[in-house]
């Protein structure tokens, strides 16, 4: 499944939405769009890097449209490992 970065400049996240996605990501839960959240990288100054395993790009702005999460550039990435 091809992997995707997207980032968020200005989104502070609530502890308990970091603890659900924390959760979800260990049960490699994967929503309606085929999307499963890999790792979420933040800051407390609301930097947020999303690594997401899903169909393709648009599958990815559903993803954050169905959360009611502004979604900017998304970028196919591969690993080195």
């Amino acid at each position: 499944m091809p992997q995707f970065m997207d980032f968020h400049d200005d989104l502070q996240l609530p502890e308990e939405a970091v603890e659900q996605i924390t959760q979800d990501t260990k049960a490699h839960k994967t929503d309606e769009f085929g999307v499963r959240q890999v790792e979420l990288f933040h800051n407390a100054d609301g930097k947020v890097y999303c690594l997401l395993e899903a169909p393709d790009a648009d599958a990815v702005r559903s993803h954050h449209a169905a959360l009611g999460v502004p979604c900017g550039d998304v970028h196919e990435v591969s690993g080195i490992l």
